[in-house]
């Protein structure tokens, strides 16, 4: 099985069609979105090509692909868009007999 990861796109369209172009060049079987998808944060400017009602439409094609968790800036306004689960903080996943841990990474702290 063949995962690819991808986070923090922002609701920028041009990083989702690169995303997407990547996960179908590579031939991944599973597309792990790891939060901040839709929502450029109050804190971040604008991202190139803002446009997060097609970020959704785009990522909600590839709805049964998808494993995402809820990012800092994600909302339940997020949710509403999409067809595919965000609102996780976190995920598992089971890999050749390893457990894969899924977050954002503001929630994970090692120590």
């Amino acid at each position: 099985m063949k995962l690819m990861f991808a986070s923090d796109i922002h609701g920028s369209l041009p990083a989702t069609e690169r995303v997407l172009e990547l996960f179908a060049q590579h031939g991944a079987d599973w597309l792990i979105l790891l939060g901040d998808l839709l929502n450029h944060g109050p804190r971040n400017a604008l991202p190139a090509g803002y446009q997060p009602a097609q970020v959704a439409e785009r990522l909600n094609r590839y709805s049964d692909k998808i494993i995402a968790v809820r990012g800092n800036c994600d909302s339940e306004v997020d949710q509403m868009l999409l067809t595919f689960p965000i609102e996780a903080p976190w995920q598992q996943v089971l890999l050749q007999k390893r457990r894969l841990f899924l977050t954002h990474g503001h929630l994970y702290h090692p120590s």
